[in-house]
């Protein structure tokens, strides 16, 4: 079987909090009817949430993403979508967890402009 493909499963298996409250917006088309994928490959990366239809990305950062190390690897990964058509929307897991309403929000700015 495809090592990307088990790692999805467990990445999956494992989501954190933030992951499963903003999944449970996003998934079987509950988002105004568009379709998101959850850990889905992308050249060398795994997003957490994919929409192909707009070319979005939807990123969850916990603590560790901070750390200089991390954020200049989260810099090349960004750097890789944009080259590659995708936009990539970054939401700290706090504010997922805090406060969903807004980066539900944020998320329908982006998606209810124009197609890519």
């Amino acid at each position: 079987m495809d090592r990307s493909l088990v790692h999805r499963r467990e990445l999956r298996r494992n989501s954190t909090d933030a992951e499963r409250a903003l999944w449970s917006h996003l998934r079987a088309k509950r988002f105004i009817s568009l379709k998101f994928r959850r850990q889905h490959p992308c050249g060398p990366y795994i997003l957490d949430f994919f929409c192909p239809a707009r070319r979005l990305a939807i990123e969850l950062d916990g603590g560790q993403h901070f750390e200089p190390v991390a954020a200049s690897y989260d810099r090349r990964r960004t750097d890789f979508l944009q080259r590659n058509g995708i936009k990539a929307l970054r939401f700290r897991n706090d504010v997922v967890l805090r406060d969903i309403e807004t980066v539900l929000e944020a998320i329908w700015r982006e998606v209810a402009g124009p197609s890519p």
